[in-house]
Formats: C-alpha cells, structure tokens, sequence
C-alpha cells in the first residue's frame, strides 16, 4: 500500500463492532465492568471541579450579572451538540480511544493520529492543569489550621507573562502538593477500574451532596432583589453583560463542561456499551447543567453579582448566609471535585494512549495489561510520569490554554465525523441516533470553530507546534510501523 492511501485508510466499523464484543478479540484483555451509573459518575466525575466552585460567580460578575444561569443554559444547549455526537458515534463504535477511534473509522489514519496526538493536550495536561488547582486549594486548606507549605514548593520555577510575552523565572523550586495528587490517582488507576471507578463514584457522592446542602440552604436566603435587573444593562463594550454579556459567559460555560467525553475513553470497560454510553455521555451533561444553573441562582441571589469577583464566591456566599460550618465543607467539595477530575483525566489518557499502541502507531509496550487488575499498566504509569512533571513544573496559564484548543479540535473532529457517516452510510444501524438531523453536528462544528478562533493568537500557534512535532514523528516513526503490521 502506498504511502498516500495509508494516511487515508479508515478501520470499518463493523470489524470494530466485531472486535469490541469478540472474547477473543484485542478487547477482551479490558474488563466490562462498569454500568450506566458508573459511567455517569465518571462524566460528573470530570465535569465538576473548580468550575462550579469558581467560575460561576467570576462569570457573573465579570459578563452576565444573574442571567449566567441563562449562560449556562446556553452553553448545555451548545455543548450538547458535541454530546450528542459523542453518543451517535460512541453507540456505533463502543471501543476505547474516543475521538481517536471515531477519526480513524471517519477520516482516516493520519487524522487519527492527528487528533490522538491532540487529545494529549486534553487528558494529560488537563489533568496537570487540574492539578495545579488543586494544590491551590489543598494548600489554602492546610492554611486554615495552621499548616504552612513553604511558597517555594508550591509553584513552578517559571511562569509565562501574557503582558510582556516572556518567560519570568519565580524562584519557587517546584509544585509539591501538585505532584503528590497526580501520584496518588496514578496509584487509584493502576488498582484496576473496579476500584478507580468505586474511588470516582465516592468523590462525586461527596461533592454533589456538598453542592446539594448549599444549594438547599441557600433557597432560605434568597434576596430577590439582587436579581434585579436579572440582565444587567451593556457597558457598550461587546461581552460586558447584556445579550452579549449572556452569550460570552456561554463561551465560558462551554469550558466548564469539559470532560463528558472522557466517558467515551472508558467503552471498552462498558458492560452494555452500546447503551450506557449515550447514557452516561447525556446523562451527566444534564446533571451538571442542573447543578451549574442551581448554584449560579442561589450564588446571584444571595450576594450580588458586582461582589462575585473573587477566587472563592462559594466561600463569599456562604459567610453571607453566616452560615460558617459550611466554609470547610465548601473546601472539601472543591479538593475533593479536582481530585476526581484529576483521576479520570488520567484514566482517558491511559485509555488513548492504550488504543494508539493497539494500532501500531505508538510502541506496544503501552498496550500491555497488567494481568491481575487487568489494567494498561504501562500507559498508566508514564502518564502519571510525565503528569507529575507537567503539573509540579508548568504554569497553570499556558497549560490552561491548550487544554481548551485541544479540547475544541477534537469536538469538532467528532461532530465532523458524525456528519460524514450521516452522508457516506446513512442506512446503517445507530443504537443511538442525534435528533435533528444533521443539524445537531453542523451546530457542533460552527460553535467549536466560534470558540477556537476567540482564543489567544500565542495559543494558536503553540497547538500548531505541537501538531507540527506530532507530525514529525509520525512520518518518522508510526507509520512505518503501521504498515509493517499490516503486511505481518
């Protein structure tokens, strides 16, 4: 085969079918452990962390006043396209390696590797990024009892100043507590996906049921007026509140429900794929938008939206109900939400990486199972490497930023190839079909493309570089690998 028609070759997805239910098939090393409740846990489990518990009230106070709850709406409504092409594709091909495996059987071999090279910037350095904040608030947490980590093993040694451009040295030696929460989850993982999703599952009790008890307390605290004007009149400055206001706090909200996909990672461990994924994919996109759109109404009604402005508008809220035994529990919520953010990061990563090696495009070694938890143990233990590095040495701001472009690119892949299978196999069989007709992924595409291209020029050109070393090494190296076990 030559070059040219094998960056173009595409898996059919009825030997990928045959392949994912096969007792003896490649699949099948992978155990089928988790059910829709699982898999829901696990969509909750990365989508609620320091969103919630931040970026609500910021978001309020900086572009929509009270109707953030109408951001957050929105943002359901456009990330919901995404969500429902994950699911169309997720019910037809319920294989590990999420966007990944929908590119190679929709696009190809060399956008495959593309958006798998991508997906690195959301998992891996999504979870460094997540971890970063995490020790922000471990570190504050340990403050309130007189537990002091020195500053200079709680931050990187460098930091990126967006109003220079240029790299400033911060004295600080590494980023500790950062390090040590990639570890541990790490070590969660590697105890097999019985036990991590036990581990996820508890997290996400925990967290929900800390939100639920300050949603709860916070209907008897209600000041009507400060939602009033529910929409703040426009500065005359696009985005600063308003109609425009609203919609740029959707572009915002649209990055707080990053990580629903991550359930996808997981459906070569789905005992009924086919149908709890859609499941756990929608499912925990509506029980978060029930949680964001709760929390933004109790927050801009209990303290007004002008003093929102600040790290913890949780915290703000909960002093002004002068209810003070919620504050360490608004903490708890919040460590406890990232760390469970943090460990199903990882565990897509692994996942990814597991497919990628699979496939021949990376080395098999990342493919390896460990025997008695039956787990990719190698692809495990260097994610969590290099997350410990990335996350103990990277500034929060850069790595912030390519997790949300990453994140993009392979939305719109995923939308992209949901449209293509709607045009080039329309007759064949979806256990779960997108309403709407093509619709829901032309809506999907033109949002991702909106919200890549409102992201900072330096951004752009980072995730090109990145792609650019992810191409390099593929000409060199993976599909020369490819071919040769095509041809064994």
């Amino acid at each position: 085969m030559k070059t040219y028609e094998r960056l173009l070759q595409k898996k059919q997805i009825d030997a990928l079918q045959e392949e994912a239910f096969s007792d003896t098939g490649r699949e099948a090393a992978l155990r089928r452990t988790l059910g829709p409740v699982e898999l829901t846990a696990i969509g909750v489990g990365a989508i609620v962390g320091a969103g919630i518990f931040v970026l609500t009230g910021q978001a309020a106070a900086t572009y929509a006043g009270p109707a953030i709850v109408l951001s957050f709406l929105l943002a359901f409504v456009a990330c919901g396209f995404a969500g429902l092409c994950y699911a169309e594709l997720a019910s037809m091909i319920p294989i590990s390696g999420s966007a990944y495996v929908y590119a190679y059987a929709t696009l190809g071999e060399i956008v495959a590797w593309i958006i798998g090279w991508d997906l690195i910037l959301e998992y891996f350095l999504g979870a460094a990024t997540v971890a970063i904040g995490w020790s922000g608030y471990v570190v504050s947490f340990l403050g309130d009892f007189g537990i002091n980590i020195p500053k200079y093993l709680c931050g990187p040694p460098f930091t990126y100043d967006t109003a220079s451009h240029k790299w400033v040295v911060t004295g600080d030696v590494l980023n500790v507590p950062a390090l040590f929460i990639v570890t541990a989850m790490s070590v969660v993982l590697l105890m097999g996906i019985r036990f991590s999703s036990w581990v996820n599952s508890m997290i996400v009790v925990l967290k929900v049921s800390i939100l639920l008890i300050f949603i709860a307390a916070g209907v008897f605290f209600m000041n009507m007026s400060y939602l009033s004007p529910f929409i703040p009149p426009n500065t005359g400055e696009f985005g600063s509140f308003g109609w425009s206001g609203i919609l740029r706090g959707a572009g915002v909200g649209f990055f707080a429900y990053i990580g629903f996909d991550t359930v996808s990672t997981a459906a070569s461990e789905a005992r009924n794929p086919q149908r709890d994924l859609p499941i756990g994919i929608l499912g925990s996109l509506i029980i978060c938008t029930v949680l964001y759109v709760s929390v933004s109404l109790v927050l801009t009604s209990v303290v007004r939206y002008t003093d929102l402005q600040v790290s913890a508008p949780i915290a703000v809220a909960v002093d002004a109900m002068r209810l003070h035994f919620l504050s360490p529990l608004v903490k708890i919520g919040a460590i406890a939400g990232l760390s469970s953010v943090i460990l199903v990061l990882l565990m897509g990563q692994s996942r990814i990486f597991y497919s990628m090696s699979r496939d021949s495009l990376i080395p098999k070694g990342f493919s390896k199972i460990n025997k008695k938890f039956n787990t990719p143990h190698v692809s495990t233990i260097i994610t969590g490497l290099f997350g410990c590095v990335a996350s103990s040495l990277l500034p929060i701001q850069i790595a912030g930023e390519l997790v949300s472009i990453g994140t993009l690119l392979a939305f719109l892949i995923v939308c992209s190839g949901v449209l293509i299978l709607r045009y080039t196999q329309p007759q064949r069989h979806r256990a779960f079909r997108a309403p709407g007709g093509i619709a829901v992924p032309i809506g999907g595409i033109l949002f991702c493309l909106y919200l890549m291209f409102g992201l900072p020029f330096d951004t752009w050109m980072r995730l090109i570089v990145w792609l650019v070393i992810g191409l390099v090494i593929y000409f060199t190296y993976s599909v020369k690998r490819t071919r040769r076990a095509t041809l064994q």
